[in-house]
């Protein structure tokens, strides 16, 4: 049986990063939100922490740049909300 990933949306205010890093493992980073309940990895609960694309290039694993860049691929092929005006 497999399991669903669910996200909490974090949206991006201007000038704040957009990639959010669980920093109790350094191992995962997610584009605009963030897992619920916790984090895939090492399960911590309220662990991230934003930063931009440039400082997990600047500090990051391979693996976890990988997994941002992933993340954001992910993100540009999720569908814009719908907005009532």
């Amino acid at each position: 049986m497999s399991a669903t990933q669910s996200f909490w949306s974090v949206p991006q205010r201007a000038g704040e990063p957009a990639y959010w890093v669980c920093i109790a493992c350094l191992s995962e980073a997610f584009h605009l939100k963030v897992p619920m309940p916790d984090c895939p990895t090492c399960h911590g609960v309220s662990t991230y922490e934003a930063f931009t694309l440039e400082a997990i290039r600047d500090w990051g694993t391979e693996d976890l740049i990988a997994k941002a860049g992933i993340a954001q691929q992910a993100a540009s092929l999720e569908p814009a909300p719908n907005s009532i005006g």
